[in-house]
């Protein structure tokens, strides 16, 4: 089974976040960067289909240089092989030309028959690339899982919502989208590690792809952020000595913030 998993590199949550001064992009040298929880857990998802049966694990990152890092920690868990897009053009994209840069990128390879990922990444929070490639590789797809397994030539999903459970499945090849509750990412062997020194990456351009560069970028997204302002500070909260008329007071405040 040819297994494609989708990964990207973000700054780690736990850094301080901020946009750019210049064009109110995300700006990612301000802060530590990591591959993205949510893609860890896809690439496990990938490796326990692969070790259930057969086949083979191709990680494809669109991102900056320093995304080889991320490529690295996915190859180091277990993927065979890497496909880095990597061109100053992609600056600012939005998820529009993000998805048909990684659809390019994915048909360009032998056709994969499982596309796995992360249901949202951490840096935007958009959710709409399983969603858009779906679309543009004609392919079914089946979003937020918690559980998939694969029977036959069948990919069978457990999607958990807050009304409940709901149980999909497609024929393959399809797209699957993962949540968190689909696993726990394995840590990198010492083994893994050293072996994914060795394993190979292809780095390609929007021109080695066949995407026009006029068609990605910031001055082509359909969606730019125009204004930023820091959060406000925390303001002090608000005390009220009980003197005996304590709840009533909490009931008041409450009902003065309309929340009863």
């Amino acid at each position: 089974m040819n297994i494609v998993v989708l990964v990207k590199q973000v700054p780690d949550t736990y850094s301080e976040r901020k946009l750019s001064d210049a064009d109110s992009t995300l700006d990612r040298d301000s802060a530590d960067a990591v591959l993205d929880e949510i893609n860890e857990k896809a690439v496990e998802q990938a490796l326990q289909i692969k070790e259930a049966g057969e086949g083979e694990v191709t990680v494809v990152c669109v991102g900056p240089d320093r995304a080889t890092d991320a490529i690295r920690k996915a190859l180091s868990m277990g993927a065979d092989k890497a496909v880095h897009v990597c061109d100053d053009a992609l600056h600012g994209s939005d998820v529009l030309a993000t998805a048909k840069v990684i659809a390019a990128a994915i048909g360009k390879g032998d056709a994969p028959d499982l596309v796995l990922a992360g249901n949202e990444a951490t840096d935007g929070g958009g959710g709409a690339i399983p969603a858009i490639l779906s679309e543009l590789l004609g392919l079914p797809q089946l979003t937020h899982a918690r559980e998939v397994s694969i029977e036959g030539q069948t990919v069978k999903a457990t999607r958990e919502t807050d009304e409940g459970l709901t149980y999909l499945e497609a024929n393959l090849p399809a797209i699957v989208s993962v949540a968190e509750k689909i696993n726990e990412p394995r840590y990198p062997s010492f083994k893994g590690i050293m072996a994914a020194k060795k394993k190979p990456v292809e780095t390609l351009t929007v021109a080695d792809l066949g995407v026009d560069a006029g068609e990605v970028g910031l001055g082509n997204a359909w969606s730019t952020v125009t204004e930023a302002a820091p959060k406000p500070p925390r303001a002090a909260g608000q005390k009220a000595e009980d003197e005996g008329d304590g709840g009533t007071k909490i009931a008041e405040y409450l009902v003065a913030q309309k929340l009863i």
